[in-house]
C-alpha cells in the first residue's frame, strides 16, 4: 500500500509553524555573521568561525525546517501518527533552539562549558525526536519507496546526532579523539545519511503530486536509500577508527557520490515532462536544487580523482556551499511555500462549514514575493561561490543571504497572518449565518 493523505490526521498547525517561523531567523543570522567577519568566515573549514557558520546553517536553518516537515508530513502523507506530538513539538523546538545558539557561541568563545551544555539540549531533544519519529514509521501500515527512505533518513540522524555529541562532547571534556576523522563521517551522515536521503524520500511523493510529473522510476526509488546507506557506511568504516588504504575510500566515495547526481538528472528529466508547463517558485527552487546537487557531486568526485582539485583550499568550501545553500536551503524554501499555503486551506477548511467559500491557496503568500527570494537565494549562492576566488565577495554574499532568508521570513509571516485573518473572516460568516432572523416591523 502506498502511502496516501490522511487530511484528518493532521496534527495542529502550531505544530510545524514554531519550527518554519524559526528556521529563517538562523539563516538571517548566517547572513549577518558573514558581514560581520567577512573573509575570515571561510578562510579554512577547520576554523570556529566556520564551524559557527556552517552549524547556524546545517542545524538552524536546516535541521529546523525538516523537523517541522517531518512532524507534519508523516501523519498526513504517510499515516504515521506521531506520539503525542505537542509534546514532542515543544522539546525539540526547544532543545533545537537553545543547543544551536549554545553551539554556535561556543564556537566563537572557544568555552567548554557551552559545549557541555549544547550537547544535553540537542541530543536528549534530536535523539527524542528521532525515536518518535522511528517508532512512527514503523507502526504505519504504508509501505513503499518514501517509508523506506524516510525510515533509513531517521537512522542516518540517529547516527549523525551521536557523531556530532562526540565531537562536542571532546569540545567540553577536552577528550583525545580522532577529531577530523569524525568530523568528516559526522557530516557524511549530515548531510548525506539524513538530509539527501529525506530529500529523496519526500521528493518521490510531492514532485508527481505537487508538479505534475511522472513517477520516479522503479529501480531508482526502490534501491537509492539502501544502496547510499550501505556505501555512507562502507565509506565509514574506511575511515573509522583509522583511514583505510585511500584506493578504497575513493572507490566507495565516487559510488555514493553517484548516486545523488543520479536523482538530480531524474528529478530534472521528470521536471521536463510534467503535465502543467508554467513555471511557479516551487519548480525554480527545485530546479537550483538539482541543479547544485549536480555541480557538487561533479566537485566531490573531481575532489577523489584529480589530486590538484583536492589539494585546493576552496574545494571544501565549494562542494559545502552548493549542498547547504545551493540544494538543501533551496529546496526546503520552495517546499515551505508549498506546505504553509496548503495547511492554511486544510485547516481553513475545518473552521467554515458547506457553503462558504474558503480562500484560494494562491491567495496565502503571493507568488511575486516568492520570485523576489527565489532571485536573491540565487545571488547570494552565486557571491559565495564567487568569493573562493575573490574573498571581498563575502561581504555582498552575505548581505544578499540575509536578505534572502529575510524575505524568506516575510512570506512565512504573511501567511500566517492570512490564516489568522481568513480565519477569523469564515468565523464570522458562521456567526451571521447563526443569528436568527428578526421579525419584520409591523
Amino acid at each position: 500500500m502506498q502511502p496516501g493523505l490522511s487530511f484528518e490526521q493532521a496534527p495542529p498547525i502550531s505544530v510545524p509553524y514554531r519550527f518554519f517561523l524559526t528556521a529563517p531567523l538562523f539563516g538571517i543570522a548566517a547572513g549577518l555573521f558573514l558581514l560581520w567577519q567577512g573573509p575570515a568566515a571561510i578562510a579554512s573549514r577547520w576554523s570556529p568561525l566556520s564551524l559557527a557558520l556552517t552549524h547556524l546553517l546545517a542545524v538552524g536553518f536546516m535541521l529546523m525546517a525538516m523537523c517541522g516537515a517531518m512532524l507534519q508530513v508523516l501523519p498526513v502523507a504517510a499515516g504515521a501518527n506521531i506520539w503525542r506530538p505537542l509534546l514532542v513539538t515543544r522539546l525539540t523546538h526547544a532543545g533545537l533552539t537553545l543547543g544551536t545558539l549554545l553551539l554556535v557561541a561556543g564556537f566563537l568563545a572557544e568555552w567548554p562549558l557551552l559545549f557541555k551544555l549544547a550537547v544535553a539540549f540537542l541530543t536528549v531533544s534530536l535523539l527524542f525526536f528521532a525515536l518518535a519519529v522511528l517508532l512512527a514509521l514503523l507502526r504505519t501500515p504504508a509501505v513503499g519507496p518514501t517509508i523506506v527512505s524516510l525510515r533509513i533518513a531517521v537512522a542516518g540522524l540517529f547516527v549523525a546526532v551521536i557523531l556530532g555529541a562526540t565531537l562536542a562532547t571532546a569540545f567540553g571534556w577536552h577528550l583525545s579523539l580522532p577529531l577530523t576523522h569524525l568530523t568528516h563521517v559526522h557530516a557524511a551522515w549530515g548531510l548525506g545519511g539524513w538530509s539527501l536521503l529525506l530529500v529523496a524520500g519526500v521528493g518521490y511523493f510531492v514532485v508527481p503530486m505537487f508538479q505534475l510529473t511522472p513517477s520516479y522510476p522503479a529501480w531508482l526509488s526502490r534501491s537509492y536509500a539502501w544502496a547510499l546507506f550501505f556505501l555512507l557506511l562502507a565509506w565509514s568504516l574506511a575511515w573509522l577508527p583509522d583511514p583505510r588504504p585511500q584506493a578504497l575510500q575513493t572507490v566507495i566515495a565516487c559510488l555514493a557520490a553517484l548516486l545523488p547526481l543520479t536523482f538530480a538528472v531524474v528529478t530534472l528529466r521528470l521536471q521536463g515532462r510534467r503535465r502543467r508547463k508554467m513555471v511557479e517558485p516551487t519548480l525554480l527552487f527545485w530546479r537550483l536544487g538539482a541543479g547544485s546537487l549536480i555541480a557538487a557531486m561533479a566537485m566531490l568526485l573531481l575532489q577523489q580523482l584529480v589530486p590538484a582539485v583536492d589539494g585546493h583550499a576552496g574545494t571544501p568550501f565549494v562542494i559545502g556551499t552548493l549542498l547547504i545553500v545551493g540544494v538543501f536551503m533551496p529546496l526546503i524554501s520552495g517546499m515551505l511555500y508549498k506546505i504553509m499555503p496548503f495547511l492554511n486551506w486544510l485547516h481553513l477548511q475545518k473552521t467554515g462549514k458547506p457553503g462558504l467559500v474558503v480562500p484560494n491557496i494562491r491567495d496565502m503568500i503571493p507568488e511575486a514575493r516568492m520570485f523576489m527570494q527565489f532571485r536573491l537565494h540565487l545571488a547570494a549562492l552565486a557571491l559565495l561561490l564567487a568569493a573562493v576566488a575573490l574573498p571581498v565577495l563575502v561581504y555582498p554574499a552575505g548581505l544578499a543571504l540575509a536578505a534572502s532568508c529575510l524575505w524568506l521570513e516575510r512570506n512565512l509571516v504573511t501567511g500566517t497572518r492570512n490564516f489568522i485573518r481568513f480565519g477569523e473572516e469564515l468565523k464570522a460568516a458562521v456567526a451571521r449565518e447563526r443569528q436568527p432572523e428578526r421579525p419584520a416591523a409591523a
